[in-house]
């Protein structure tokens, strides 16, 4: 969830270690070369150490989830980690262009597949609100050709602190909140434009319906496990405690097959892999609304098609950060494989992508919509900003090629049924798309 190069933060290597139960006794993997004064002991890595010490090492997946969303100590249900004072700052809070061209996007959807009158925008993970709020505007500035349409706003979120960051974003302040601590709909108010908003903590708990969806920067949050492949097969990475350094962890190799050895595949030919089930569990979910009720999904995260191998890796003030490093001061993050996400539709929808950022945004129109702002703009220090904006999300060597987006739609809207499903760019299919083919409006 940075803009920074989401690149490895070093390779794992193995050494020896001692005093160790036999059930883990063997090779085990270390985090880096920190030195132990620049571990400090947090709240976390002590809650950490008791669970290692009660149960036996953890998972790189149940590590992920308790130091990122753990209810007491997590990183991110109790702090703002977003812009320039966090740790990362996303495509959104860079260029309001962003969001109004997947505004568009939706709309051109809605109108592709039929102009339903019910439209449920649902966020997965919205951040500061401010993506959602710039597609809003988006909506009141084309209010004319939505009018007949019944448009609810639907975030799902677990962060305390970020669904209040949120509601000032995008309310209305003479409306006051409703919240209700124990019900799925914890929070629920009126935009700023009138229209009704919902917080949950589960997608499960979002009405079924005619519903778009948005992912942008919340896969690649979700807990991966790690494996590195072995003489003796997959063996699940797991984290332990150091015996040799006082209150500090490391990675080491589980000794046997652990459960979420299911998820890989049999013709894998790479040496280590992340798997995240929590995404597939939601890539299924979507699937199946969008099959039906219609709709359609847009994903948009760092990520690849199947090729990379180690990218877990955490970020600090806008700086790559240990991740077994003073765990809950830092984001974790893990680049998503989009090609599981397309596995995980299982064929119940279609998917495109994944396409680069450049492509998705130029065939949105980005440069047309840059130059209408730059010839409205008189004040010089703004059209710099614009272009600042532009250059970091279109750059290759920014965010540019870093970024991806992928979708989810429903057979009917690509003519050419199933064999078309998985169709990638390269590819031509018969129903352009916005962003994954030239905008048309239809």
């Amino acid at each position: 969830m940075s803009v920074l190069v989401r690149s490895g933060v070093g390779q794992l290597c193995a050494v020896g270690r001692a005093a160790i139960p036999s059930i883990w006794r063997g090779k085990y993997f270390s985090s880096g070369n920190e030195p132990a004064e620049n571990n400090p002991v947090t709240p976390m890595l002590r809650h950490l150490m008791y669970k290692i010490k009660s149960t036996g090492p953890i998972t790189v997946a149940e590590y992920m989830k308790e130091v990122l969303t753990n209810p007491a100590k997590g990183y991110y249900v109790h702090r703002d980690m977003l812009g320039d004072k966090g740790d990362f700052i996303t495509s959104p809070e860079i260029s309001q262009i962003f969001g109004e061209l997947l505004g568009i996007w939706f709309i051109s959807e809605w109108m592709a597949t039929g102009k339903s009158t019910a439209f449920q925008l649902v966020e997965l993970g919205p951040g500061r609100g401010t993506l959602v709020g710039d597609i809003l505007r988006v909506f009141s500035q084309l209010g004319s050709v939505l009018k007949n349409c019944d448009i609810s706003v639907h975030l799902v979120e677990v962060s305390q602190k970020l669904s209040e960051v949120q509601a000032l974003t995008l309310t209305e302040e003479k409306v006051p909140l409703e919240r209700n601590a124990e019900s799925p709909v914890y929070m629920k108010g009126v935009t700023k434009s009138g229209i009704p908003i919902f917080w949950y903590r589960d997608l499960h708990d979002v009405p079924k319906g005619h519903s778009f969806y948005l992912a942008h920067e919340f896969f690649d949050v979700l807990p991966v496990h790690k494996f590195q492949k072995t003489p003796q097969g997959w063996r699940e990475v797991f984290i332990d405690i150091d015996p040799q350094v006082s209150d500090k962890l490391r990675f080491v190799l589980a000794p046997s097959a652990t459960p979420a050895e299911v998820f890989i595949q049999h013709d894998e030919t790479r040496d280590h892999i992340e798997v995240c089930p929590d995404a597939g569990v939601i890539i299924e979910e979507l699937s199946r609304r969008i099959a039906l009720t219609g709709g359609a999904a847009l994903v948009a995260d760092y990520g690849h098609d199947g090729t990379k191998t180690d990218t877990f890796r955490g970020f600090c003030g806008h700086k790559l950060h240990d991740v077994l490093i003073a765990p809950g001061t830092a984001d974790l993050t893990a680049d998503v494989d989009f090609s599981f996400l397309r596995r995980m539709a299982q064929g119940k929808v279609a998917s495109l992508g994944p396409i680069t950022q450049h492509t998705f945004l130029k065939n949105m129109g980005i440069d047309v919509r840059l130059k209408v702002l730059l010839d409205k703009s008189n004040e010089p220090s703004m059209k710099q900003q614009l272009l600042q904006g532009y250059d970091m999300l279109m750059n290759p060597k920014k965010m540019g090629e870093r970024f991806n987006f992928f979708a989810l739609l429903p057979h009917q809207r690509l003519q050419g049924g199933r064999d078309q499903m998985n169709a990638r760019q390269s590819k031509p299919f018969a129903s352009p798309v916005a962003g994954f083919s030239e905008l048309a409006w239809q």
